[in-house]
């Protein structure tokens, strides 16, 4: 059968499966089961007459012509987007889509934050894209999400970035830790300490890395994990001390399960950013929730706000 006869439908499950090298994730994104999803894959390479996947183990991997197709249906599935935007724009605010993508940290509060914004934009709907920041930045430059929110803008990217909140980082460790008693404690004392670690890739890491190298200590890496609920938990449970940010931890603070160690020169304050491509036309829907993250976004974000020390601009600052 001809590829004239593929359908839209195809090429987005096509898309999201060689996107995601997942199925499973593939049928989250697209709201669909995975048989369905099987099913017009199967239906795309059988009208391809070549295979477009082929798996090893437990993964999979696009073939030559997988390659080749997932860049034009990627490009597809972008100008579909955008229409759909230039349509939404046309609507104007009353309706329409946004996809957000948001460093892992900022799940702690951006829900929140996105909740008060869709109070007064009831049929809007957000999609949001939680990953860490080497996943995230590779998102915005693929133009995926429509505004990113992330606690460092990438300075190998053409992006306006906008700062809308203070992002304070701390040190942390089980209430019962010596050092939960020790005031004004040396960095260099924490460096003897253990840390609870995210993986590579994430900011929050590659923060406190800098951190170090900074004042030339060396970082002794207990554990490794993937999330910060999980660095938590061993936290708690007196297996090391960790670095975080603060907006992730204030339920563990008022409830006294985890303590703020004293440490010299910090917390670390930076900003939360809001951030798009340079070169993005934004939709009237998207430039009312980047004006709403940088006019009201303090006023709400978590009770754990340090003062600002400057008002953002209107247009951001282009990196």
């Amino acid at each position: 059968m001809p590829m004239r006869h593929v359908t839209l439908r195809q090429l987005r499950v096509f898309e999201a499966v060689a996107r995601h090298r997942s199925f499973s994730r593939a049928a989250d994104e697209l709201h669909l089961t995975q048989p369905a999803v099987s099913m017009q894959v199967k239906s795309l390479e059988e009208q391809a007459g070549v295979p477009l996947f082929e798996q090893i183990g437990k993964k999979i991997f696009l073939t030559e012509a997988g390659e080749e197709l997932y860049a034009r249906a990627h490009a597809v599935a972008r100008e579909l987007d955008a229409a759909e935007e230039a349509l939404d724009a046309m609507r104007g605010l009353e309706h329409g889509r946004l996809t957000i993508g948001i460093v892992s940290t900022g799940k702690y509060f951006a829900p929140q934050l996105l909740g008060r914004f869709l109070k007064s934009h009831p049929g809007v709907t957000l999609k949001l894209s939680v990953n860490n920041r080497e996943v995230m930045l590779r998102e915005l430059a693929g133009n995926e999400v429509d505004l990113a929110i992330t606690g460092r803008p990438p300075e190998d990217l053409d992006v306006v970035a906008v700062p809308f909140a203070r992002h304070p980082h701390v040190m942390v460790a089980a209430t019962d830790h010596p050092l939960a008693r020790t005031k004004r404690v040396p960095l260099a004392r924490i460096a003897e300490e253990p840390f609870l670690m995210r993986e590579q890739g994430s900011g929050t890491r590659g923060l406190l890395e800098r951190l170090f190298a900074e004042h030339g200590l060396p970082l002794r890496v207990g554990m490794e994990m993937p999330s910060n609920e999980t660095i938590k938990q061993a936290a708690m449970a007196g297996m090391g001390v960790s670095f975080l940010s603060l907006h992730t931890i204030a339920l563990e603070l008022e409830t006294r399960r985890l303590a703020v160690l004293d440490v010299a020169g910090l917390p670390i304050v930076r900003d939360w950013y809001v951030v798009h491509l340079g070169g993005k036309r934004l939709s009237p829907l998207a430039e009312a929730l980047k004006r709403f993250l940088v006019e009201e976004a303090a006023k709400h974000l978590c009770g754990q706000e340090v003062p600002r020390k400057r008002r953002p601009s209107a247009q951001g600052e282009r990196l």
